[in-house]
């Protein structure tokens, strides 16, 4: 008594034979030196975007990208070169839920992975205190960036890279 089982491919998936290439939402990136370390290790192309004033090591792997000043231009960058299986760093919510509409990976600097079952709640808070805001409540903003989230990024970019590996085989 046998059966077959059928693999069915979603219609929108194409393993990539690209390069995973890591995205970098540079302007107030606190984590860039380790994401530097960890992109040697792997060989991976690092592109550091920014709207300016950002350095970048003298290596073959990290190119820095300079973006025309405006609210969203190295978001736009990011968006229009990144695709299935690459990894975006940034803190910026709206960025992360684009990265993650490409099939790309998102994390933030302080070792938040950003899922598609994690993006419209984190959505919906930044609007909430976006309002908040605009009322005149003061809300406090982010906690600072603490020791333990630099060991938490390193593994949540380790874990983002190893998740693309196995996707593209």
């Amino acid at each position: 008594m046998g059966f077959e089982v059928e693999i069915v491919t979603p219609p929108d998936f194409e393993p990539s034979t690209k390069p995973i290439e890591i995205f970098v939402d540079a302007d107030a990136c606190p984590v860039k030196e380790e994401i530097y370390r960890v992109a040697r290790r792997y060989e991976l192309k690092v592109y550091v975007v920014s709207n300016g004033g950002v350095r970048v090591p003298a290596d073959p792997l990290l190119e820095m990208v300079v973006v025309a000043e405006g609210p969203d231009a190295a978001d736009d960058w990011i968006v229009a070169r990144a695709a299935r299986g690459d990894v975006v760093v940034t803190a910026d919510i709206p960025l992360a839920h684009r990265a993650l509409q490409l099939g790309a990976e998102a994390i933030g600097p302080t070792g938040r992975a950003f899922t598609t079952a994690s993006i419209g709640a984190a959505m919906a808070q930044r609007g909430l205190m976006e309002h908040l805001r605009s009322t005149g409540e003061t809300t406090g903003g982010p906690r600072p960036f603490a020791a333990g989230d630099r060991s938490r990024f390193l593994s949540a970019l380790d874990e983002a890279i190893n998740r693309s590996r196995r996707g593209r085989n």
